[in-house]
């Protein structure tokens, strides 16, 4: 089996059809069978759909016809599962939904009710039969499907793997968590709550709450985000049922969530999980959210991408915002687009558009021995144009820089995976 993948594409606007980068490119991603992407935005016609309140950080939307332009590419596999998908509500999710399903793009992660969200997805090629299946870490509001029941009809959504984050703290900080809480009666509604049946618990002697945080006496001071039971056990599920179907299991996680003060390190319940889903017969785990490269490890024989960054970046092509956008700024719907992302940006001076590491990427492609384990993995080094002509601003282009990678080639040794460069530019990942 032969497979590549790319990370986030958020796509504005249509591709110029003679764009330079679908002639270095395509060559790359058509030596695979399966061929992965996410989707970051979602996709709908001016006036189709009602804005959220609330949105992944912009309100991300673009016409449908996009998906022939990202099709050119290649890629046959797509997730839409991350933390854009309800910018335009449930309308625009399910317009999405609709939007890829006449693409003919293989996808999962979203559906009507949670059973459809999580089940595998099929790619059939020549080389064997690939199934994949999406999660998020990064949910809000509404945005996890719900199951169907007798009476119900179930909840348009994502499949989540929802985390509860707990502060570990010594006996006596965490004593004065407990007197704080109880001076400032911060959690006097949710223990009246209790009292009338709603919360099953406000506190203890050694755990304490406030919002959807745990605190718990322990003996150290420490941040750590415990995995959903029955969100694992759901994985667990649809791998077993993969494995039957399918002769490769390819697990798309969408994840912001980071270890420490730098947005490169995951967090260590991303490698927990993605060790789980090997561990439980899944073949590599594609990770993408953060916009930049986070490090590759090998785990048994399996590549763990923890963050392949964005493919395409064109977060100033919005062509139009709800009034909730502009009110974050202090603007209204009268200003212009322009002047709402000058001010967000600071001026363009601040933000993902003029940081690098956003426009470093790369297509890693891999080729698999019989049993699934991995037999090959390159690199391919990718910039997106960060300025010039505005038709080629955030697109992918092949880059030769043999500095382009240093971080990446330095966390990853980090994880045990030496990367090497070829004399053509590429890179081999040794393990």
């Amino acid at each position: 089996m032969k497979l590549c993948a790319v990370g986030d594409i958020i796509i504005g606007r249509r591709i110029q059809e003679n764009f330079a980068g679908y002639a270095e490119l395509s060559p790359i991603i058509n030596q695979a069978d399966a061929k992965f992407f996410n989707l970051e935005t979602t996709l709908n016609y001016e006036g189709e759909c009602y804005a959220s309140q609330v949105s992944g950080g912009t309100y991300l939307r673009t016409n449908p016809e996009v998906l022939e332009d990202i099709k050119k590419f290649g890629f046959n596999m797509t997730s839409f599962n991350n933390n854009h998908i309800m910018d335009y509500s449930f309308e625009g999710l399910l317009c999405t939904l609709d939007y890829v399903n006449k693409s003919g793009l293989v996808h999962s992660g979203v559906g009507r009710n949670l059973g459809e969200a999580s089940a595998p997805r099929y790619l059939e090629t020549s080389k064997g039969r690939v199934a994949l299946i999406s999660l998020n870490t990064t949910l809000s509001g509404q945005m996890c499907a719900g199951e169907q029941s007798e009476r119900i009809k179930g909840r348009p959504g994502v499949n989540p793997l929802r985390v509860t984050p707990n502060v570990e703290l010594e006996a006596e900080d965490y004593e004065k968590i407990k007197e704080i809480i109880a001076k400032s009666g911060i959690n006097a509604a949710r223990e009246i709550s209790k009292r009338e049946g709603y919360y099953g618990g406000v506190g203890s002697d050694d755990k304490q709450y406030i919002g959807n945080i745990n605190f718990i006496k322990g003996n150290k001071t420490s941040y750590t985000r415990k995995m959903n039971e029955s969100d694992l056990e759901r994985v667990k599920k649809a791998i077993y049922e993969a494995q039957l179907q399918a002769d490769y299991i390819m697990v798309s996680l969408h994840a912001h969530d980071v270890e420490g003060f730098e947005k490169e390190d995951p967090a260590q319940f991303l490698q927990d999980f993605a060790h789980f889903c090997i561990d439980n017969g899944a073949h590599a785990v594609v990770g993408h959210g953060p916009h930049l490269l986070r490090p590759i490890e090998i785990y048994k024989d399996r590549p763990i991408f923890y963050s392949l960054g964005d493919f395409v970046l064109q977060l100033y092509n919005i062509e139009f915002a709800p009034d909730e956008f502009y009110c974050q700024y202090g603007l209204t719907t009268r200003d212009t687009v322009h002047e709402l992302l000058k001010t967000r940006s600071n001026d363009f001076t601040v933000g993902l558009m003029t940081d690098k590491r956003m426009f470093t990427t790369v297509i890693p492609y891999w080729e698999t021995n019989e049993d699934g384990s991995l037999k090959k993995l390159t690199l391919y080094p990718i910039l997106l144009s960060m300025d010039g002509n505005k038709s080629e601003i955030g697109l992918p282009r092949l880059c030769t820089d043999p500095e382009l990678l240093g971080d990446l080639i330095t966390r990853s040794k980090n994880f045990g995976t030496e990367i090497v460069r070829n004399e053509d530019g590429s890179y081999d990942c040794r393990w």
